[in-house]
């Protein structure tokens, strides 16, 4: 780089040739300390118009997961053409991902580059963290209480819910530092998958809410083998007895029932306790025995489900159509499936007259733009995605729940619910149940606080579990010194103690350090002295002239 004096002398000398060439450098120079000092430009923050102009053309995005599953790309599909039909002016680009981890990825990448997508489904511990950049993403209280284009309201060409028919529960999940970010989709909890036939032939009968202390008694008895090395209760040579997909939900789920800390709603971290070092310890022990494993150590529940490999398969209500002999969307081969009945229970409990069960589910988020009738259009797009041509549809897909009370006690709802078990498509049994699970259960569900971090939080949840699962089948101890260490590593490796305090807008940065001011300082008059080198130049040349 040129040292700095040689650069001053250089843009002396133009200076005092071309006093355009001066005042360009300068602006050029202003420009780039600005932005050196306050980052990449930022959307404006969104005023709502007065009307919605219908004749000029606006194109949106539209980030969504499908989970593979062809149905829900059909009712996307619909759900497009239906709303570009009500409103032609709209154009919606739909890009489907098979992963909420790839979205929150592709947009915390884009917000740097100011190519956010316009409405994205995600959840709401990802939007703290996108929140994180100024005006990224539209706080929907003013947009919801519009009367003309708000929720119900008087402009809309569809028949959207109005804000008191949505389950509000599920409203006030998308509630981050005391504004709305986010809308409800689709709504959906844990369930226990239960291999009845096989827990039958051990001799024990399924309760209605079974518990922590019944699930490892008949997940312990299920490891008998046979002389041969086959499992005494299925005759194969692979048994898992219990196996649980999300184990950050497990712990967290654990944690919730005991009473013992997570984290406060203000984002301090609590996770590493007692309790949860007594239930690492009960886990591993489980682990040691064979009776228990987990979806990212061997495999996705369902398949072993589905081929009486394992008992108690834990997985969210909305993957109920993988789950058990008949699933319409069974990943197995024909010939490893087997005859069993299925039934659905809530997750283990640790107090059955005290039932805690997770609320989960995608949320529908808006992104700033600065032409604010493509980010009204974008709020028009995601009202209808709450309309209950959609909300039904596609909750039939997949075992989730509407969100709106307007879809639950519809008359098209309500039958599809009572033809449960009269086909294995769209009305699988087990699907329904799911459903059904949550619906009876409203109540007894909780969510985590939400802030920029909790998603790392989440991260570091599942960590422990998986962490303690795998050192237990490389035959280490898991013992007070091997927790503290294992706190310590994940502390560290998802920067727990660096999370933020609070989600929502950017921080104050703060007083500027002394020796930036000094620089600054610097910089200030060696400017102020190039400008008065210049005007005295100037001088002597009026007055060489005269």
């Amino acid at each position: 780089m040129m040292p700095f004096i040689q650069l001053r002398k250089k843009i002396r000398l133009a200076a005092s040739k071309n006093k355009k060439l001066l005042t360009a450098l300068l602006s050029v120079f202003c420009m780039v300390f600005l932005f050196g000092c306050h980052g990449a430009k930022t959307s404006s923050s969104f005023e709502m118009p007065e009307a919605f102009d219908e004749t000029k053309p606006v194109e949106i995005t539209f980030w969504a997961k499908n989970d593979t599953n062809k149905n829900q790309t059909d009712v996307y599909k619909k759900a497009i053409a239906d709303f570009e039909k009500m409103y032609p002016n709209i154009h919606v680009n739909l890009k489907l991902y098979t992963d909420y981890g790839k979205i929150y990825n592709d947009i915390i990448t884009n917000i740097a580059t100011g190519t956010t997508p316009n409405v994205a489904i995600t959840y709401p511990d990802h939007i703290a963290s996108y929140l994180q950049g100024a005006n990224t993403v539209v706080a929907m209280d003013e947009l919801m209480d519009d009367p003309a284009y708000g929720l119900g309201g008087s402009e809309l060409k569809f028949d959207g819910p109005k804000k008191e028919e949505i389950v509000s529960a599920f409203l006030n999940e998308g509630v981050i530092q005391d504004q709305q970010y986010a809308l409800p989709f689709m709504r959906s909890t844990e369930a226990l998958y239960i291999n009845k036939t096989l827990v039958e032939k051990l001799g024990y009968e399924v309760p209605d809410v079974p518990t922590w202390e019944w699930i490892w008694e008949v997940s312990e008895a299920a490891t008998k083998k046979n002389p041969d090395g086959t499992y005494a209760l299925n005759n194969q040579k692979v048994l898992i007895p219990f196996i649980y997909k999300s184990t950050d939900n497990m712990l967290i789920t654990m944690l919730k029932q005991q009473d013992a800390g997570y984290s406060t709603d203000e984002g301090e971290i609590e996770i590493f306790n007692d309790t949860t070092s007594a239930d690492l310890e009960e886990i591993a022990s489980h682990a040691k025995s064979g009776a228990f494993s987990t979806f990212k150590i061997s495999g996705y529940p369902a398949n072993f489900l589905n081929a009486s490999q394992t008992l108690f398969a834990v997985d969210s209500t909305a993957g109920a159509t993988w789950m058990g002999a008949n699933a319409p969307l069974s990943d197995i081969s024909e010939g490893a499936k087997t005859d069993f009945e299925t039934v659905v229970r809530p997750v283990p409990q640790v107090d059955v007259e005290n039932i805690e069960m997770i609320s989960q589910g995608p949320s529908i988020a808006l992104f700033s733009k600065d032409n604010p009738q493509e980010v009204l259009a974008s709020w028009l797009f995601a009202q209808y995605l709450l309309s209950n041509e959609v909300q039904l549809g596609y909750a039939k897909t997949e075992g989730y729940l509407p969100v709106t009370d307007k879809a639950l006690e519809s008359s098209e709802y309500q039958e599809y619910l009572s033809l449960s078990g009269t086909d294995n498509n769209e009305h699988y049994s087990v699907k329904i149940d799911a459903a059904k699970l949550l619906m009876d259960h409203l109540d007894d569900t909780f969510v985590t606080p939400v802030f920029n971090g909790s998603a790392s939080l989440r991260n570091a949840a599942g960590e422990l579990v998986e962490s303690v699962v795998k050192s237990t089948r490389r035959k280490e101890t898991i013992d007070e010194s091997y927790l503290q260490d294992l706190y310590s590593k994940v502390d560290t490796l998802y920067r727990l103690d660096q999370l933020s305090q609070a989600s929502g807008s950017e921080k104050p940065l703060g007083k500027m350090p002394a020796s930036s001011i000094w620089l600054l300082s610097i910089l200030a008059i060696v400017w102020i002295g190039i400008i008065i080198v210049f005007i005295r130049q100037k001088l002597q040349q009026k007055k060489a002239q005269s």
